[in-house]
């Protein structure tokens, strides 16, 4: 089931849902239709396979910058892991970003909205960086940044230039270099 999943995920990145069938997640995981079948009932369940799948990767990616002892490290580190994935964006998007945005045109089922809970996982993680630097206007911050990102993968992908991914990269952070942090001894751990 794992490879279906994640199958399921890298297919649809590239394809869109509405373009993406059953057939093709079956291809692409290397197994007979009837298996894909046998997990996922409709494409629905694909989506939110594929959701589960984005969920799972940045779980691992946050993971693996939590051990970096500072969060302005952390955050920095995320956007260097962005600008490292720059043609791959600049080809297809930013997976849960273009996910949700097509999801968001499809009114059954109200999957639009298990997109959006990925989302807020990264807006959580990068606000709790902020917190951990003393601002009081972490999440404020964290929309900030997360849009940012979201906007140079739009950028990227639409005018098919990763290069966009690099300059947006390197001012982000910029940015955060010249951000003031809270008062001494506001970090919380």
């Amino acid at each position: 089931m794992r490879r279906l999943t994640a199958a399921a995920a890298q297919v649809l990145h590239r394809q869109g849902v509405e373009r993406t069938t059953i057939a093709d997640i079956a291809d692409a995981a290397d197994v007979p239709v009837g298996n894909v079948y046998y997990y996922f009932k409709t494409k629905d369940d694909l989506v939110q396979a594929a959701l589960s799948e984005h969920a799972g990767h940045l779980a691992d990616l946050t993971g693996e910058l939590d051990r970096l002892p500072d969060p302005l490290d952390r955050l920095k580190a995320l956007v260097a892991g962005w600008v490292d994935q720059r043609d791959m964006a600049a080809r297809y998007g930013c997976p849960t970003g273009t996910l949700a945005a097509e999801l968001d045109k499809r009114s059954e089922g109200g999957i639009d909205v298990e997109a959006g809970k990925v989302i807020r996982l990264l807006l959580d993680w990068v606000g709790h960086q902020f917190r951990e630097l003393g601002r009081s206007d972490a999440d404020d911050l964290a929309i900030t940044l997360v849009g940012a990102y979201q906007g140079m993968s739009l950028l990227a992908n639409a005018l098919r230039d990763p290069e966009i991914m690099t300059r947006e990269g390197a001012r982000l952070t910029r940015w955060l270099d010249a951000l003031p942090t809270g008062t001494p001894g506001a970090r919380h751990s």
